[in-house]
């Protein structure tokens, strides 16, 4: 009986010791903009925190004529974890349009790659190291183009970014994949053996795969899924999964880092800075929000 005992303690301890996993989430909020025509970040804001994500990507962030205490990419920050880095990727005098990285842990080592093809929007990729309880996790986030020959080339730098090697990986965003075994997946296959496989456009309906999370190793990758109330607030539809620790892959603890001060994602160094990121207006994004309210004060909604 004694040894029964100690044999159900001993299960209950590794069980109880066990870490929670880190939940990603990474969601195209359509500059914020719902099907209804409005601006409206709170409810972007309410459907993201409905899932308690650790780790967010957010594609299509808009700031251009938002400033102060409306400013998108602060609030998101603020209001999601306390550490970012930002990706302008279309500047102009009145601010600035791109995607961002949120965690509610520190984020170390953030640098941009520039993945722009000739004569197409500007692109980025978010390469950041993650402190979290687990210990150090490389996360890539980015946002692809429309156009096959754009995705092939650049699904090619964050492979090359990735690399061979065994240690732990999550690569996120709105690859605008549109065929299930198309450029970006035969290219991170190999490297990237797991990922989400949820429809998540278009929100109302969705038909297409274009919104993924990928990790290395596969067997990082737990339960996934998406939220169809997200079609109220954006074209599509976000993907939140739970990234378990592989075995020996991540030095695993029970104690947070140390910093708890938010971090702006100063960025160690920036390669390729996109040339044709300021003044941009052959996008499909310029002019889009024509009509919109853009000086909101304090208030999130128009």
């Amino acid at each position: 009986m004694a040894v029964a005992e100690v044999h159900l303690a001993g299960s209950m301890r590794r069980v109880r010791d066990r870490p929670k996993p880190i939940r990603a989430m990474t969601w195209n909020i359509h500059a914020g903009i719902g099907p209804d025509g409005c601006y409206n970040l709170a409810r972007i804001l309410a459907l993201i925190h409905r899932h308690t994500p650790d780790v967010v990507a957010l594609q299509e962030v808009e700031a251009r004529g938002r400033t102060g205490a409306a400013q998108p990419f602060r609030l998101l920050r603020d209001a999601l974890g306390g550490h970012a880095v930002e990706a302008p990727t279309i500047v102009q005098e009145d601010g600035h349009y791109g995607h961002m990285l949120v965690s509610r842990w520190p984020i170390k080592e953030a640098m941009l790659h520039d993945l722009t093809f000739p004569g197409r929007e500007p692109r980025s990729a978010i390469v950041a190291t993650i402190h979290s309880p687990a210990g150090p996790l490389r996360v890539i986030a980015t946002h692809f183009g429309l156009r096959l020959r754009e995705r092939r080339r650049q699904a090619a730098r964050p492979a090359a970014l990735v690399g061979d090697g065994p240690s732990p990986v999550l690569v996120l965003g709105d690859f605008n994949e549109w065929a299930r075994w198309g450029a970006v997946h035969r290219t991170f296959a190999r490297l990237l053996p797991a990922r989400t496989r949820q429809r998540t456009f278009p929100a109302q309906r969705p038909l297409l795969a274009l919104d993924r999370i990928y990790c290395r190793p596969a067997e990082m990758l737990g339960r996934s899924w998406t939220d169809r109330a997200a079609g109220a607030a954006s074209d599509h539809l976000p993907i939140v999964a739970e990234i378990r620790p592989a075995s020996g892959a991540l030095n695993w603890s029970h104690h947070s880092p140390s910093s708890r001060a938010a971090t702006t994602g100063k960025l160690s160094s920036v390669r390729g800075w996109p040339e044709n990121s300021r003044g941009w207006t052959g996008s499909r994004m310029a002019g889009r929000h024509d009509g919109v309210q853009a000086a909101l004060g304090r208030s999130m909604t128009s």
